[in-house]
């Protein structure tokens, strides 16, 4: 099978594979070449791929939607990581997870500052009206 890990503004992953483990809203699934067509929503958790030479990859996948047409597998997530072990995959979660807090907490403190910001202008500008 074909599959393409999809983000919004790129493509995660494109690769050969012989097996997808995923979890959808009712439980995991399994996908295999010669499986039907099928679609199913993704809960955030972990999708594991296999290629035919037994070797297995571990991807951290936020909500999502995955879709398979034929051999083509078209998964839409919002967030990915990778990890070659589970181990790997852990720690690259929580450095992702570091990193997003990080950019939350910068942006939190943006608004905050634009919005002390338009209240004084509001401020100024109502005392000026006096």
């Amino acid at each position: 099978m074909h599959v393409k890990i999809l983000l919004p503004s790129s493509i995660f992953l494109e690769q050969e594979v012989h097996k997808i483990v995923a979890e959808g809203l009712n439980g995991s699934f399994c996908l295999l070449p010669r499986h039907i067509d099928y679609t199913n929503a993704l809960v955030p958790g972990i999708l594991t791929l296999e290629n035919g030479g037994g070797e297995v990859t571990y991807h951290a996948v936020s909500e999502g939607i995955v879709v398979k047409i034929g051999k083509q597998v078209l998964i839409s997530v919002r967030d990915a990581v990778r990890g070659d072990t589970l181990e790997d995959l852990k720690k690259a979660v929580d450095s992702q997870f570091i990193q997003t807090m990080k950019q939350e907490a910068a942006s939190r403190a943006a608004l905050k500052k634009l919005e002390a910001d338009t209240i004084r202008r509001f401020m100024e500008l109502g005392e000026k009206s006096k």
